[in-house]
């Protein structure tokens, strides 16, 4: 059974207030936690319900702590140390039995590593390398040449199109279809039509990557569109041909990532970001939700806007314009005086 003394052990935490030898037996949000289970505090906006919950114990920071009287568990991140208690009180993982589900289709010449599960109604195409302990789930399509390697945990209806090449341990979501054609056309003025560019390329997916469900990364229109180490991509984001994306990248739900595009490293795109092609983003750069980028965006820098500029800026513009009624006003009341004395 855990205490409050043994998570805070569990975290490196220090118990401040109250009793360390309460039991917890699960987790929960600030609202609907009980006495039995432990909660957290990541924003100070959702103080008022740190202050009136039935939690047992809050993971709350050290700056944090001072502000309340309830029992507490002092950590740097209280975000990052509840995800590692919500762990110890997970169910059991699902077990995928390894082997070939018989309504599988299994090209003869694929290889099919120790250990991995391909599940019911999954399509292995020829030449495919599927690595040891990896799960494909229920109606995934694996396109020709396809090298996918071990640990890695697909679930089901996800499409990987030909020659894409997967590292290890990456987790793809349901839904997401890697290496589709990229949105390439000439005009032919001759005939007045759009021509389809073939695209020759393929995706390749580095070590510990995890996709979200329905995200869309296409293939290279020549050469590789290419996601880093470590990548976390969320639900809904499309990425274009020829793009790159660094190690560590973060980048979040409707997102839009036009062609041939570079991130650098630990990049962090949120929420509907739009991204014009044939752009570099540094190293460390952060773009703020429903911003679009236009321009080259060096690193280390907070970005915020339709025409993307560093966030003080951007806050100081926005101070600015909302202001505009009330300057206005104030300019129309110096020009009547202006004209009363006329």
């Amino acid at each position: 059974m855990h205490t409050v003394r043994s998570l805070a052990d569990y975290v490196g935490g220090t118990v401040v207030g109250g009793s360390a030898d309460i039991p917890i037996t699960g987790i929960n949000d600030l609202r609907a936690a009980q006495p039995d289970q432990i909660s957290f505090l990541g924003n100070t906006k959702y103080e008022p319900l740190a202050r009136v919950s039935k939690a047992g114990a809050i993971l709350v920071s050290p700056a944090d702590s001072p502000k309340f009287s309830f029992t507490r568990i002092e950590v740097e991140s209280p975000s990052f140390a509840f995800g590692k208690i919500s762990a110890l009180f997970a169910s059991p993982p699902v077990h995928d039995e390894p082997g070939i589900h018989p309504t599988a289709i299994v090209a003869p010449d694929a290889v099919i590593g120790e250990g991995a599960s391909i599940g019911p109604c999954a399509i292995i195409s020829a030449g495919v390398q599927i690595g040891a302990r990896t799960v494909i789930g229920a109606h995934c399509f694996i396109g020709e040449r396809t090298i996918i390697g071990a640990d890695v945990r697909i679930y089901p209806l996800v499409t990987i199109r030909e020659r894409s090449v997967l590292g290890t341990r990456i987790i793809i979501h349901s839904g997401a279809v890697i290496g589709a054609d990229g949105f390439g056309y000439s005009f032919d003025s001759k005939t007045g039509r759009h021509v389809k560019i073939d695209h020759t390329g393929y995706v390749q997916i580095d070590d510990d990557v995890e996709i979200g469900a329905n995200t869309t990364i296409d293939r290279g229109r020549f050469g590789r569109t290419y996601v880093g180490e470590g990548a976390k991509i969320d639900n809904l984001v499309m990425i274009a041909h020829n793009v790159t994306i660094g190690p560590h990248c973060i980048i979040v739900a409707q997102t839009g990532i036009s062609g041939s595009t570079t991130l650098g490293r630990y990049v962090t795109l949120a929420g509907q970001v739009g991204v014009a092609g044939h752009l570099t983003i540094g190293d460390r750069a952060t773009v703020t939700a429903q911003s679009g980028i236009t321009k080259d965006a060096p690193g280390g820098t907070v970005y915020s806007g339709l025409h993307l500029m560093p966030t003080r800026e951007y806050l100081k513009k926005e101070a600015l314009i909302r202001r505009l009624p009330e300057l206005l006003e104030r300019l129309k009341a110096l020009e009547d005086k202006v004209k009363s004395l006329e």
